[in-house]
């Protein structure tokens, strides 16, 4: 169906998950009164959640989920070279998400906590741009279905597509939801990139950041208020730390 005169593309489509718990390309699957027209915008040639086939053609690979063991690296690397263009889906494909927490063990000692005697292959997290070249970086715990499927048609058109710059707090207001500080929680909002329609707040959760930092974030500022509301530089550093988007003291920041 053309559009405004323009024929759109339907891109092949291979979805993958690699170290995560899947709810990101679930997410693809769920909001069913748009999961036609979504499907109808695309073809599917490779996506287990959904359907049995695993085509090798696709253009586009969305991959989802952090890099933790080798064998991680070797398949990536083989859908790099099949794709034209490479999504990480996801903050644990953008950043290395909670995921990251482990590496403040060793892997040895990580595998003697969760496993015991029954040792696995591990290795330090690594985001998906840190392994093989990312086209496009989709961050969210898990993503916004709505910005995908904008993103999805942006595409099909052969439209540019734009990350929001401005914070959290923007879309906190825009949905009239009580500051979390002014309720005594911990809120990531003033940092954190919005484009998630800030449900966490909404629902009484103080933003996490899982979606990385906004373009230049007030961090000043932002130190000034948390000092002001009583909260530690442990609790901030904690919270900062969660996801792996955000530069912790003794870091290098992250893209």
């Amino acid at each position: 169906m053309r559009y405004l005169g323009i024929e759109p593309i339907r891109p092949r489509v291979g979805v993958f998950s690699f170290t995560c718990c899947e709810g990101c390309v679930l997410q693809l699957a769920n909001k069913e009164e748009t999961l036609g027209p979504f499907l109808e915008a695309i073809q599917v040639v490779n996506f287990r959640e959904i359907s049995t086939e695993k085509g090798a053609d696709y253009e586009i690979a969305l991959v989802e989920g952090s890099i933790s063991r080798d064998d991680e690296v070797e398949r990536l690397r083989q859908i790099r070279d099949q794709a034209k263009v490479l999504v990480a889906l996801g903050t644990c494909a953008v950043f290395g998400g909670v995921n990251r927490l482990k590496d403040v063990f060793s892997p040895q000692e990580a595998n003697r906590i969760v496993y015991g005697d029954q040792s696995r292959e591990t290795a330090p997290i690594r985001a998906v741009h840190e392994v093989v070249p990312v086209d496009l970086s989709i961050p969210g715990c898990p993503i916004s279905k709505v910005e995908l499927e904008r993103i999805v048609q942006h595409v099909a058109l052969d439209l540019p597509w734009q990350f929001p710059e401005y914070p959290v707090c923007v879309e906190c207001k825009q949905r009239f939801t009580v500051c979390m500080f002014d309720k005594g929680q911990l809120c990531l909002g003033p940092l954190t990139r919005a484009g998630c329609d800030a449900p966490c707040p909404a629902g009484g959760l103080g933003c996490w950041g899982c979606r990385g930092p906004a373009a230049d974030p007030n961090h000043a500022e932002f130190d000034a208020l948390v000092a002001r509301r009583g909260f530690s530089r442990a609790q901030v550093q904690d919270r900062l730390s969660f996801f792996g988007g955000f530069p912790t003291e003794g870091s290098e920041e992250k893209p």
